[in-house]
C-alpha cells in the first residue's frame, strides 16, 4: 500500500513539475487575477457617482452663520428638483457672487466663507447645495449639478434685480467645473476658480492610475474643452501642495483660458486648507476691476 501511495505521489509530482502543468497553473492564476480586476472595474463603474459626490444631508441642528442676515433661498431646477441655498445680501455690494462649493459636505460647512465674502470682500452672495446635498432634493450627477447652478443663478439675479450675466461665478474644486460650464455657456461678469481641474477623467486617472478611467468614466466635467468659450475676466488660485488636485491641472486649465486672466498660488497649501488672508484682498481688487 505504501509503495502505491509513493508511486501516485511521484506521478503527481511529475505532472506538477512538467512544463504543461506549470503553464496551466499560471493560466489559472491569470484568469483569477483578470476576473478580480474586471470585477473591480464593474464595481467602480457602478459606484462612479458615489466616488465623485460626497453629500451630507440636512441636520436639524445646523446653524446659520452668526452675525449675518442669511435668507433661505428655495428654487427649482428645470427638471423640477427642489433646491436650497443661503443668500446673504450686502447693502452696497462691489459684486454679486454665486458660490459653487466642492464635492463634500453641504453649505452649512461654508459659513465662515460666507462671512468673509460679505464682510471682507463686500459682496452679496448666494451659496447653494447641489441636488442631494443639505436640504436639496434628488441625487447628484453631472447633468443635474450643472442644471442646479443655472437655477441658482436665475434666482440670484432675480433677487438682486440684475441680468444673469452680471453675476460673478466663484467655484471651488467640483464647483469650479460647475462655474466653468455656466460661464462658457452663458457668460459671466467675472469667473473665479479655486483648486480647479481640467476634467473628471484627467483627475480620475491621477487618483486611480491602475484603472482605465478615461475609457470608463461617464462623468466628464470637461472644463478644459469649455473654458475657451468664456471671454471675460478670470482669476484662478491653487495651492502648490495640493495632493488631491495637483497644481498642474489648474495650470493646464489656466493656459486654455482667454485673457484677461490672473493666476495666484497659495504657497504650501493643500486642497482643503483655508485660503490665506491676502487672497481676499486680491479677490476684492479683482472684483473692483470688473466692468
Amino acid at each position: 500500500m505504501a509503495d502505491r501511495q509513493t508511486e501516485r505521489h511521484a506521478a503527481y509530482s511529475a505532472r506538477r513539475s512538467s512544463p504543461r502543468a506549470s503553464w496551466w497553473d499560471r493560466l489559472r492564476w491569470l484568469r483569477l487575477l483578470a476576473a478580480g480586476y474586471l470585477s473591480i472595474l464593474v464595481l467602480m463603474m457602478f459606484l462612479e457617482e458615489s466616488l465623485i459626490y460626497f453629500p451630507v444631508p440636512y441636520e436639524d441642528d445646523w446653524q446659520q452663520p452668526s452675525g449675518l442676515a442669511v435668507e433661505d433661498a428655495w428654487f427649482e431646477a428645470d427638471d423640477g428638483t427642489k433646491l436650497h441655498g443661503w443668500y446673504v445680501p450686502h447693502e452696497s455690494p462691489r459684486a454679486t457672487i454665486l458660490f459653487a462649493h466642492g464635492n463634500a459636505g453641504n453649505l452649512s460647512h461654508r459659513g465662515d466663507l460666507l462671512q468673509i465674502l460679505h464682510d471682507r470682500v463686500g459682496a452679496s452672495v448666494l451659496i447653494f447645495d447641489y441636488r442631494g446635498y443639505g436640504r436639496s432634493e434628488g441625487k447628484p450627477n453631472e447633468k443635474g449639478v450643472l442644471m442646479d447652478a443655472r437655477a441658482a443663478r436665475r434666482w440670484l439675479a432675480e433677487r438682486e434685480k440684475i441680468p444673469q450675466t452680471d453675476v460673478v461665478l466663484l467655484g471651488r474644486s467640483l464647483g469650479a467645473a460647475v462655474a466653468v460650464d455656466l460661464a462658457a455657456s452663458d457668460g459671466a461678469r467675472g469667473l473665479v476658480l479655486e483648486g480647479a481641474f481640467t476634467s473628471a477623467p484627467d483627475l480620475g486617472a491621477y487618483l486611480y492610475p491602475w484603472l482605465p478611467v478615461r475609457w470608463l468614466m461617464r462623468t466628464r466635467l470637461d472644463s478644459a474643452s469649455k473654458i475657451g468659450r468664456y471671454h471675460g475676466p478670470l482669476l484662478m488660485a491653487h495651492g502648490d501642495a495640493d495632493t488631491i488636485v495637483p497644481t498642474r491641472f489648474g495650470r493646464k486649465l489656466y493656459e486654455a483660458a482667454n485673457e484677461p486672466k490672473r493666476w495666484r498660488t497659495f504657497p504650501g497649501l493643500d486642497h482643503n486648507h483655508p485660503q490665506p488672508p491676502w487672497y481676499w484682498d486680491e479677490l476684492a481688487a479683482f472684483l473692483d476691476g470688473l466692468d
